[in-house]
């Protein structure tokens, strides 16, 4: 069986005086499918790095690395072949950039990007470990006002 590691980001900000978590919704999947940003993790690259390049490329906000927040481990089936994957989630404070702003050829896999209550994020999430991943950051957050 084939293995994959990828890195996705809790991408988070204040506003409002409430936490928001930056989703997508990748190209080709219907309104309201919102997931993490998340990418494989390139040669030479740790994980960590990968987090945070993946939530400014899928979502134009540049971040500030946080914990890890932990890993989501599944099995998919691609072109045939079974591959287990893990996915290390970290969490991140949004620094600078506007949402939805994405680098020039990443609308090939992001159809919109917006920020959602990061409260919300374990319903709103179309994935149950990426819904973990946002009650993790969620009660990592808890009375932090910052």
């Amino acid at each position: 069986m084939r293995r994959e590691f990828s890195a996705g980001v809790v991408l988070v900000r204040r506003m409002r005086g409430r936490w928001w978590l930056a989703a997508v919704r990748p190209q080709g999947k219907p309104d309201g499918t919102w997931v993490l940003p998340k990418g494989l993790v390139d040669a030479g690259e740790k994980p960590a790095q990968t987090a945070i390049r993946e939530g400014f490329e899928e979502t134009g906000v540049a971040g500030r690395l946080g914990e890890k927040l932990g890993d989501v481990r599944y099995v998919y089936t691609w072109d045939g072949e079974r591959v287990f994957k893990i996915v290390s989630f970290f969490l991140a404070h949004a620094r600078d950039g506007r949402i939805g702003d994405v680098p020039a050829g990443m609308e090939v896999e992001v159809a919109e990007a917006r920020w959602l209550p990061l409260a919300e994020g374990p319903t709103l999430l179309a994935y149950k470990g990426e819904r973990e991943m946002a009650a993790k950051a969620a009660e990592t957050l808890a009375g932090d006002l910052l």
